[in-house]
């Protein structure tokens, strides 16, 4: 696994992301699914490119399983965008880096500029 890209726990959750002070992209994944493996490497590049503007974390939900019902996750993978404390976007289903490079301008760039690659 990347090391940018941290697991967070029941535990962590609050103080990892939702007070980040940054934006947090939240991946929700199992080590059995598929399209969860297919999205590790979009998801680490995107780690690497937007190093220091956007925190990207993973919640396995096996392990923790609070989690996913706490904020309705209901399929994975699951990417969850996380402003000010507050889930703002989300999209489900595997997706290639193109696909997440416009999911996260579309939900980041407003009002801020805040994302550029």
């Amino acid at each position: 696994m990347n090391t940018l890209i941290p697991s967070v726990t029941s535990a962590s959750f609050d103080a990892d992301v939702l007070q980040s002070s940054e934006p947090v992209l939240v991946d929700f994944w199992a080590e059995w699914c598929g399209p969860c493996k297919m999205i590790a490497p979009a998801l680490e590049s995107a780690a690497d490119r937007y190093a220091g503007r956007l925190k990207i974390a993973k919640v396995n939900i096996d392990q923790e399983g609070q989690l996913p019902a706490r904020f309705q996750v209901r399929g994975i993978p699951t990417l969850m965008l996380f402003k000010d404390g507050k889930p703002v976007a989300t999209q489900v289903g595997a997706v290639s880096s193109a696909q997440l490079d416009s999911f996260l301008q579309a939900h980041l760039n407003v009002g801020t500029g805040a994302l550029r690659p």
